[in-house]
């Protein structure tokens, strides 16, 4: 097999081979990539070249060099480093300059831009920053990203070679000198077996030379007296607080405003600062002047324009001041605001603003009589008298209508729906005090026809319907609809209408000069009237009880309880035997519920409660409220020499 050609036909497959694994020749020593010859073939096979002969065997066996001449030494080579990791943190610093044209300038031609040139030797890179000169009113900073500079069109980049003293450095049409470097520069290049050039002087650029020198310029001014130290020791936090009115209603849209005046003596500043009232339409900031030394006269200053000024007379007495644009300093003003200035009383013009200083503080009071001798405080009432316009007459009722409908006509000229009181509508809604009524007529026929009186508490109106009835010729039906009915006697202007107390057993009640007398009244009255007492006379609610006990048919409306009695004269024990059974009956066992009551009238945490709170406590477990019954039970209860009740008390009575 190994004999026959390399031919179509002549190469056979070896079925048996199941190992196809190549031969690794490929490998790193040292930090550099190397190859080595195959040992085995595909699958692990053995090859007849790249192996020693038989006869090599023999040369090495026999005549091997280490045997004669020693084993060759061979130095270690250096572990290999990175450039990024030798380099690291590892910057060039040069430092250059670059002129600038200044086209059309006849102060300069040019300008010198000095730059510091960094070359990192990690990736060969360049940055280039301007060194930021004060007001030089143009961009500073950083000139060139750091990137690999381009060199030239062939794609070549600069290299520190490249980079010396003396030398010019063309990069983006720009043209950088470079003049001197910093000593680790220098000493790197120098390892390198690079010659350093001589450094060389950055140039000074002619328009910072002129400025730098005019500043330089020194002043000399008489020292004045005034200590500011003492000024500031002795004057701290001390303010001078005026009280002032500004009136700008000689102004279109102008008006009335008041500020406060603040004066600080430790600086001689003043600030102003408006007094805000609820919706006065203006934005919420105080101040209208910021704290700062104001002059008295802005435009009285040297070299500045007269106030009044003849363009034709006084040509040459115009000033060259731009008080325009320009703030104004100590060395235009010298004429400032002083405390003299302001007193109580005084109008002080401020930036073409009078003000009307009308009071003052105590501390400002008694800073100007000590120091000024001032004692004449007199406050001045800024207050101007309002002039009242007569209230609009409301012409008399004329009968259509209800009288809020009527007055709304009067009101405005498309009258509104009259206001409801929703939420007493809602509170109140689907409740109805019935009455029963009869005409007060002296007619025989009147006096047979038989009224319902119903009063409705959403809305305070009133309704009548009269029921019909056999054999009196009446068809019946609604007599009144629902309206708020006025009181006889009351006027148009301050009308009084029927309340629910208005309405009890006997009462006469006129509703548009028809006369009804109540004869009787809901059983949901009388719990509403007991539910709300505010609302009703304790006569009236009597009244409905005794009127309502009466009836036949009805339980006793007296108890107003879930434990109904009738009263007989002397049956004071049969009565409360009576009621003690029947609170057994009703099973009133519910003891925590009875607690929370109790401890709702103990205020003080003490356990006990007097004969008062125990009345409300009664009315809400539903017992009666006879008083020699009440007076029985609390004679039971009481173990306190005070006459008050302990709950524990309390709760054995029910349980026995």
């Amino acid at each position: 097999m190994e004999g026959l050609p390399c031919l179509p036909g002549f190469s056979f497959q070896d079925p048996t081979q199941s190992n196809f694994h190549v031969s690794h020749t490929l490998d790193v020593k040292n930090g550099h990539r190397v190859t080595k010859w195959p040992q085995v073939g595909l699958g692990g096979t053995r090859i007849n070249y790249n192996q020693i002969s038989e006869d090599e065997l023999e040369l090495l066996r026999n005549y091997k060099p280490e045997l004669v001449y020693g084993k060759n030494v061979v130095g270690v080579p250096d572990k290999f480093v990175p450039a990024t990791l030798a380099f690291d943190k590892k910057v060039l610093r040069f430092f250059g300059y670059f002129k600038q044209t200044v086209p059309e300038s006849p102060n300069e031609y040019y300008r010198v831009r000095p730059v510091k040139i960094f070359y990192y030797l990690e990736d060969d890179s360049l940055e280039i920053i301007e060194e930021v000169q004060e007001n030089s009113g143009i961009p500073q900073g950083k000139l060139i990203r750091r990137h690999r500079f381009p060199k030239n069109d062939q794609g070549e980049t600069y290299n520190f070679r490249d980079v010396n003293l003396g030398q010019n450095l063309a990069v983006y049409g720009k043209v950088f000198r470079v003049c001197d470097c910093d000593a680790f520069t220098r000493e790197w290049l120098e390892s390198e077996g690079i010659h350093v050039h001589e450094p060389e002087l950055i140039p000074r650029d002619p328009y910072l030379t002129k400025r730098n020198q005019a500043a330089e310029l020194k002043k000399y001014t008489t020292k004045n007296d005034f200590d500011k130290l003492k000024q500031y020791v002795e004057m701290d936090r001390k303010v001078l607080r005026f009280y002032a009115v500004w009136d700008d209603r000689s102004q279109m849209f102008g008006e009335k405003r008041e500020f406060i005046i603040q004066y600080y003596l430790v600086n001689d500043t003043m600030e102003i600062r408006e007094v805000h009232k609820a919706n006065d339409g203006r934005d919420p900031f105080p101040i209208l002047i910021t704290r700062h030394k104001i002059p008295k006269d802005r435009y009285d200053i040297k070299g500045s324009y007269p106030k009044e000024t003849n363009l034709v007379e006084n040509q040459s007495n115009l000033g060259t001041f731009p008080h325009v644009f320009l703030e104004l300093t100590d060395t235009e003003v010298s004429n400032y605001f002083k405390p003299s200035d302001l007193m109580v009383g005084k109008t002080v013009n401020i930036y073409g603003r009078n003000f009307f200083l009308y009071d003052c503080d105590m501390f400002t009071k008694t800073f100007y009589t000590k120091n000024f001798g001032v004692t004449n405080f007199e406050k001045t009432d800024i207050q101007e008298k309002r002039n009242f316009h007569p209230n609009m007459e409301i012409p008399p009722y004329n009968g259509f209508g209800t009288l809020e409908d009527s007055l709304q006509n009067c009101l405005r000229l498309q009258p509104d729906r009259p206001k409801k009181d929703y939420v007493k509508l809602m509170e109140n809604d689907h409740k109805v005090l019935r009455y029963d009524a009869v005409l007060d007529s002296p007619r025989e026929n009147d006096k047979l026809r038989r009224f319902i009186i119903s009063y409705r508490l959403g809305d305070d109106t009133i309704t009548i319907h009269e029921p019909p009835q056999r054999n009196t010729g009446i068809i019946g039906g609604r007599f009144l609809e629902p309206t708020r009915v006025s009181k006889p006697g009351s006027s148009t202007e301050y009308p009084q209408y029927y309340g629910p107390s208005d309405f009890y057993i006997g009462a006469n009640i006129e509703v548009f000069r028809q006369r009804f007398i109540i004869r009787s009244a809901d059983l949901f009255v009388l719990k509403y009237a007991e539910e709300h007492p505010e609302q009703f006379t304790p006569a009236v609610v009597e009244s409905l009880r005794q009127h309502l006990s009466n009836e036949p048919g009805r339980p006793d409306a007296r108890l107003s309880t879930n434990v109904h009695v009738q009263r007989r004269p002397g049956d004071f024990i049969r009565l409360y035997a009576e009621i003690r059974n029947k609170l057994k009956a009703l099973r009133i066992t519910n003891h925590e519920q009875i607690r929370q009551m109790f401890l709702r009238y103990d205020k003080d945490r003490n356990g006990y409660v007097a004969r008062d709170n125990i009345v409300d406590l009664f009315r809400q477990i539903n017992l009666p409220l006879e008083n020699d019954i009440i007076d029985a039970m609390i004679a039971e209860c009481t173990t306190n020499s005070e006459g008050k009740i302990n709950l524990y008390d309390f709760l054995r009575f029910f349980d026995n």
